[in-house]
């Protein structure tokens, strides 16, 4: 159930992070925008409750948020996008997962997961590229393990074949994405992409 960012600044910053030339500081700063878009647009319909406030005029009857967080990260590249979700929300969780990608198989393998409780809070996975899929699917089993039937996957780049692995284990999880790409090539690498995220954004 995939969800695209229609925002036309999203679409110039996901141009900008493509670009070969961009350097691993500004590769960072629009990291962190196209996160804050992706952040506001995934918690759009975020659980609510009235409270009585008293302006310096009137009592009032306001709205404030009623439902928490959880932000789990794919490490590494993940973890860029968790800042905003901490800089914007006040009650918010950070969970890990560790996932280490075999370059020659392209096939995930778990080195680490640490992660909150999930009661009654919306679980977020949030992992800047959606290529093949396996790494998401691992994730979504691990969170699922642990006790969150409703997690929701949030990417930056995504590609038909992750989608279609997703949808494959559950067709109703929603994917909220910034772009969706072409396809993979033959090294499981997303085209046209923007690369390996994890080494652009520390310059390793």
């Amino acid at each position: 159930m995939l969800q695209l960012l229609g925002h036309p600044l999203a679409t110039h910053i996901v141009t900008h992070l493509r670009d070969s030339t961009t350097k691993p500081a500004t590769f960072r700063t629009l990291a962190y925008q196209i996160s804050l878009l992706l952040a506001l647009e995934v918690t759009r319909d975020l659980g609510m409750r009235e409270v009585d406030v008293q302006t310096p005029l009137e009592l009032h009857k306001g709205r404030v948020l009623a439902q928490s967080i959880v932000v789990v990260p794919v490490l590494r590249a993940g973890i860029a996008m968790v800042q905003p979700f901490t800089d914007l929300f006040p009650d918010v969780s950070v969970g890990y997962i560790g996932l280490e990608r075999d370059h020659t198989t392209a096939i995930a393998r778990s080195y680490y997961c640490k992660l909150p409780s999930f009661d009654s809070k919306r679980v977020l996975i949030v992992d800047p590229m959606l290529a093949t899929g396996g790494s998401a699917v691992q994730a979504i089993n691990l969170v699922r393990a642990h006790g969150c039937s409703n997690p929701i996957l949030v990417c930056i780049v995504s590609a038909p074949e992750g989608i279609s692995a997703v949808e494959a284990l559950d067709p109703n999880i929603p994917i909220f994405a910034a772009a969706l790409d072409r396809e993979l090539n033959s090294r499981k690498y997303i085209l046209p992409g923007l690369g390996d995220f994890g080494d652009r954004l520390y310059g390793t």
